[in-house]
């Protein structure tokens, strides 16, 4: 999730916890950004808590980035305190995406959720080029070919527009039905004036762990299916491929990233 997220951002936000300070999973997500080029702002949130240790979480990041005091934020996103400041680095240290709407139409897919009135909606970052209503479009991975419904950007709801430049991140819906048909990290382009290829940097995760899901009732199996490839299209990490036991049935043997993935994936089947 961390991956793809971060193939659609110029800067990220370093939160730490002013009462734990840097957790492993924060340096593996850092590493992950740096990796990427992007401008980290480093924030110590939490900041109100009786127990919190501002000066050695604020010593803890320096030794970790090697940033000056005085670039770290310390909030309280509970009582609003530094919200302002957060915002102003955002617009001052972050650089603003790059991108030219003269070449070919080139848009990373990074994730996707499933509309049962609207099919698969996509969402996308511009790296070239320009996104229009009504525009033949191409999956790259695939070649299928689609119409374009509807785009637009993320406000607190979807904001519909007719037009869409490099550089911007937002949502595509053109009546996709199938959800195998959407692959995180593939290329969009137009069907007139193709690119010539895909976007690169995008590493698919390889699954640790595998366990066979079957339904309790063979009847369930389609249901079981599309609960699965719409679970996948948000989370690219779950593979799975049908198998068949002589005791169970007809099922799926699925690939997890771990244990707990696995508890992830069975708990979203059972509530979802």
């Amino acid at each position: 999730e961390v991956s793809r997220s971060i193939s659609a951002c110029e800067g990220a936000l370093l939160i730490i916890d002013a009462t734990q300070s840097i957790q492993s999973q924060t340096i593996s997500n850092l590493y992950l950004a740096l990796s990427k080029d992007l401008t980290i702002i480093p924030i110590i949130n939490k900041i109100d808590l009786p127990n919190s240790n501002i000066e050695l979480v604020k010593n803890d990041i320096i030794e970790l980035l090697g940033c000056n005091k005085d670039d770290i934020i310390c909030t309280s996103a509970k009582k609003g305190i530094g919200i302002k400041n957060i915002l102003d680095s955002i617009i001052s240290r972050i650089p603003a995406p790059k991108g030219d709407i003269k070449l070919p139409l080139q848009a990373i897919i990074f994730d996707s959720i499933y509309n049962p009135f609207r099919g698969v909606q996509t969402y996308f970052r511009i790296k070239n080029g320009t996104l229009k209503t009504g525009q033949k479009i191409k999956f790259m991975s695939t070649n299928n070919v689609y119409n374009v419904e509807e785009i637009g950007i993320f406000k607190l709801k979807n904001f519909k527009k007719k037009i869409l430049n490099a550089g911007n991140v937002g949502y595509l819906i053109a009546g996709i039905k199938n959800p195998s048909e959407v692959k995180v990290g593939d290329t969009l382009t137009e069907v007139k004036n193709p690119a010539k290829k895909p976007i690169g940097g995008f590493k698919e995760v390889k699954p640790m762990l595998f366990a066979g899901i079957y339904p309790i009732e063979n009847e369930k199996y389609k249901e079981l299916r599309i609960a699965i490839e719409k679970l996948h299209l948000n989370d690219s990490s779950l593979s799975f491929t049908p198998e068949t036991s002589y005791a169970l049935g007809t099922g799926f043997r699925c690939g997890f990233l771990g244990m707990l993935h696995m508890e992830i994936i069975k708990e979203r089947l059972e509530r979802e």
